[in-house]
């Protein structure tokens, strides 16, 4: 059987985001959520994958000592990367408001890392994917930001959305990174670490 590999392992995300528990559900893994407050600051010089990469290990690092020799623990981050800077999650509606007119009509970046951390092992994956926005008018991002109130997701707007159906014109790399998880990698490296 397929999974039977996992039968002894306890995987753990660090994460309360629905999409992300809805994706490793979908693929037919067994895990516990357990989150733990951190403070999501990196240095001013990283940049892209540099910033994930830092803060989702980061986050794995406030487990430090609490894992079992069986456990699998799942931290992950994703940005936006738009002419040259991060868009992280946006404060309030007028800050979400000013990052989608700057995505709009322009292609952007969403780069999610991903860092699985065991009792003896960590290894940190990522992903970027170019996602292109089209023309999008002021009462059509006012629409959204009411209707949907975007504020926990990164670039403020989830692709899955009513943004993703009427404004993405195109998408070069995985969808469901955009969504918060580069799920072929997560598939692919859960596997690694017990094999």
């Amino acid at each position: 059987m397929l999974y039977e590999k996992l039968k002894d392992y306890t995987i753990i995300l660090a994460s309360g985001s629905p999409r992300r528990k809805q994706f490793l559900k979908e693929m037919g893994f067994d895990f516990e959520v357990r989150i733990k407050a951190i403070e999501e600051v990196y240095p001013d010089h990283l940049d892209r994958s540099e910033i994930t990469d830092y803060l989702a290990a980061l986050k794995a690092s406030a487990f430090e000592g609490t894992l079992g020799q069986k456990d699998i623990l799942i931290t992950s981050d994703t940005v936006v990367w738009h002419k040259g800077k991060a868009i992280e999650k946006p404060r309030n509606e007028d800050d979400c408001f000013s990052m989608l007119r700057a995505l709009s009509n322009s292609w952007h970046e969403v780069i999610t890392s991903v860092c699985f951390t065991t009792v003896h092992h960590q290894k940190i994956v990522s992903a970027t994917t170019k996602v292109k926005f089209s023309a999008l008018t002021d009462t059509e991002l006012w629409h959204y930001i009411k209707t949907y109130r975007p504020f926990d997701k990164a670039g403020g707007y989830g692709i899955q959305e009513w943004i993703g159906l009427i404004g993405v014109e195109e998408i070069k790399g995985s969808y469901s990174n955009v969504v918060g998880l580069p799920t072929h990698l997560v598939y692919k490296t859960i596997f690694t670490m017990v094999s």
